[in-house]
């Protein structure tokens, strides 16, 4: 049995309250536990592996209040109907979905044993964007249920690309005036970087968002939420951020995740596999394209490392943040390639000009 705690700085609560306050409501107190992750932030949550006999479960301390955990319950249960594999949140012996404790609400779900999506595999890419497509399939209708804090996305993405590119142009400016080495690099790479926000906001500008489809989504739905079981089969984890949203805010974020890394390196192959595996199942718009290319073309890392310096620069690391600016410029020319290159693709799919 595991008794020694991780030192204080690192735990939410010793392993003995867990035991004594928490696991008794699902009989399991005489359990091994190992406080798996912690993260002490405004959004302060924690997980930790529960074993007990031959089984294993997965206990998180969640940061949002039990309004908000009706929701999260009731988009895995929608999807368990529809058969998508999912972490489905076991009851208590009370039958409630949750313990409360010390003000800190408590959700134990069985532990999925498997290896994460790999995104140098392609096949892993195209089954788990396929499983994403059927689950905005299934849950275009979804209605919660009664009770909970019904969470809605539907961000107008040329607001916010239009923001953000003015910032970076402000930046652009500042950097002129301060012309520190932070600022330098900048300036070095600012030309690519801006060039491919342009992209992004000449894009974001024609989309009709009444013609974006909405749907539940994940948000998160990334490698390290998307688990591969020994049969193969595809298990979705962590619906913490779930929102009614665009289906193809969900996409994008999935996307980027995938095209941003050095492996994948803003590859337009994957790209337009992977669109076409998701429209095997559900077909994407002129709008819905332009989304894709605003969301991906953006250069995201750039304008926050930026956005941070700039507002911290009088007590920030700046050695930190200049190795920041330096690895998200690093593939600036790819990323600009990789955009013009599907900006001309969405034209010729819809004989269109972006």
């Amino acid at each position: 049995m595991i008794d020694n705690n991780p030192p204080s700085s690192h735990i939410l609560l010793p392993y003995d309250e867990i035991k004594k306050f928490v696991l008794p409501e699902y009989n399991l107190e005489n359990s091994i536990i190992e406080q798996i992750k912690f993260k002490d932030t405004d959004k302060q949550r924690a997980v930790y592996s529960i074993i007990s006999d031959s089984k294993k479960y997965c206990l998180k301390k969640v940061y949002y209040n039990k309004n908000d955990l009706l929701f999260v319950y009731s988009a895995a249960e929608w999807l368990y109907r529809y058969n998508i594999k999912v972490t489905r949140i076991l009851p208590t012996q009370n039958n409630s979905r949750f313990v409360l404790y010390n003000n800190m609400l408590f959700i134990l779900m069985p532990w999925i044993e498997g290896k994460k999506c790999d995104y140098n595999n392609l096949s892993d890419i195209l089954v788990s964007t396929k499983n994403l497509a059927l689950m905005h399939k299934f849950t275009k209708n979804f209605i919660p249920i009664t009770g909970s804090n019904i969470r809605y996305g539907l961000d107008d993405i040329y607001v916010s690309t239009k923001k953000h590119f003015d910032q970076i142009l402000d930046f652009y400016n500042i950097a002129n005036k301060i012309n520190d080495k932070f600022s330098k690099i900048l300036l070095e790479n600012s030309e690519e970087c801006i060039a491919t926000a342009k992209i992004a906001l000449k894009a974001s500008n024609k989309i009709h968002p009444e013609n974006l489809k909405k749907s539940l989504c994940h948000l998160d739905y990334v490698n390290k939420n998307l688990i591969f079981d020994d049969n193969n089969n595809l298990w979705v984890i962590d619906f913490d951020n779930c929102k009614i949203d665009f289906s193809v805010h969900d996409l994008s974020y999935s996307l980027r995740r995938i095209l941003k890394r050095d492996g994948t390196n803003w590859d337009n192959g994957i790209l337009i596999n992977t669109l076409n595996a998701y429209e095997s199942i559900n077909v994407l718009n002129l709008d819905e394209y332009l989304y894709i290319l605003s969301y991906l073309a953006f250069p995201q890392k750039f304008w926050k490392i930026c956005k941070d310096y700039y507002r911290n620069i009088k007590k920030c690391n700046k050695s930190s943040f200049i190795n920041l600016l330096k690895s998200s410029v690093k593939c600036k020319s790819s990323q600009l390639t990789f955009a013009e290159n599907f900006a001309n693709y969405i034209n010729g799919k819809f004989n269109t000009y972006i």
